[in-house]
């Protein structure tokens, strides 16, 4: 067996922190923290994945009204205990080149393309997470015989807890964050001529 390193050992019993993440330089790119274990990102990405999550950056940069940013790969501190990673995430915060975190007031909206290693924690836990912590949009992206569909889903602010809103096949149109819309079989262009 494997000796653990020793950065991986927790700073305290009762496990990591949010804050924490700002200080382990030697854990892997995209490691998250839900309820305060590190999870790491430790499979491939598909090229799908990458596709979906590019396209998705750029058309919704394209559509987002001059006060709102587009972010990729960027945590959230829902709490002490949870700083998950969506693939992105829409803000009304400004650009600042420093920042390695939001939270959740800061956010618009939420959005997860799932693959096969986060499609547990991208259907249940973060889906319930982000709306215990008041995120009003979030969007989950699956693989459907090589495209995209959308489960768009919008806060119900009293339950916390999400409603769905739709499944999204071809096109996808929003008026929430901001009007949006979307030709998702443009998300993964074929090249075939």
């Amino acid at each position: 067996m494997t000796a653990v390193p020793e950065w991986m050992r927790p700073p305290r019993l009762e496990g990591w922190y949010a804050d924490d993440l700002d200080h382990l330089p030697e854990a892997p790119r995209h490691t998250e923290l839900i309820d305060g274990a590190l999870v790491f990102m430790m499979s491939p990405q598909r090229s799908w994945h990458a596709r979906v999550v590019t396209a998705l950056a750029v058309f919704l940069t394209e559509q987002a009204p001059g006060d709102i940013e587009v972010e990729r790969e960027m945590t959230i501190r829902l709490d002490e205990r949870n700083r998950p990673e969506p693939d992105l995430l829409v803000t009304t915060e400004p650009y600042d080149p420093d920042r390695t975190f939001y939270t959740p007031d800061q956010v618009l909206l939420v959005v997860e393309v799932v693959s096969p290693e986060s499609a547990h924690r991208d259907r249940t836990v973060k889906l319930r997470k982000y709306a215990e912590a008041g995120i009003r949009n979030y969007w989950r992206v699956e693989e459907e015989e090589a495209a995209p569909v959308v489960h768009a889903y919008e806060l119900d602010e009293p339950t916390r807890c999400y409603a769905p809103t739709g499944i999204h096949r071809r096109e996808l149109r929003s008026s929430t964050p901001f009007p949006i819309q979307l030709d998702l079989h443009r998300l993964v262009p074929s090249r075939k001529g």
